[in-house]
Order: C-alpha cells, then structure tokens, then sequence
C-alpha cells in the first residue's frame, strides 16, 4: 500500500497534463485535418501568414488561392482554421 502512495502524486500530475494540454491538442489536431480535408473551390480563406484570397484550385497537398496580386500556391496546412471561419462567419447586424 505504501508503493503507491508515492506514486500518487505522479499519477494525479501525468492526469492533469494529459486533461489541459495533450487531450485538447489532439482535439485541435483533428479538427483541422478535418478542415483542411474540406475545403472547396471558392471558400475565402486566411493564410497563417496573413494571405486573404479565393480558393482557385485545389490538390492533396497544395491549393491555389487568388489574391489581388494574382495566383499564388500555398500548401494546404498554410491556410488558418481560425481566421477563415472568421472571415466566413455570418455577420450579425443590429
């Protein structure tokens, strides 16, 4: 019974880093590989580096996306999950 006992505390501190940092980080990962697998042509989408554009065309790895200042490629990881639902969010007028 005394072996553990000192093992609680470790168990108890493994639990709650895998309940506040690993288990919302694997929900954050699927969510976007989700996103990613369901763009289309057409969506607006926001770059992580800040790129605003139209979805012109898409393949397994990589989209191209029309800008003002023309066509550019991108991968698909490149585009932001956040700032594109922004973008593309219905706007509530008052």
């Amino acid at each position: 019974m005394e072996g553990l006992g000192q093992f609680a505390p470790f168990i108890l501190m493994f639990a709650v880093v895998y309940f506040f940092m690993i288990a919302p980080q694997m929900k954050r990962a699927k969510q976007e590989k989700k996103f990613a697998a369901e763009l289309k042509r057409g969506d607006n989408v926001i770059t992580k580096s800040g790129m605003h554009g139209k979805i012109f065309e898409l393949t397994d790895q990589a989209c191209v996306i029309e800008t003002q200042a023309g066509k550019i490629k991108f991968e698909r990881s490149a585009i932001s999950m956040e700032m594109s639902k922004k973008l593309n969010a219905p706007t509530v007028k008052k």
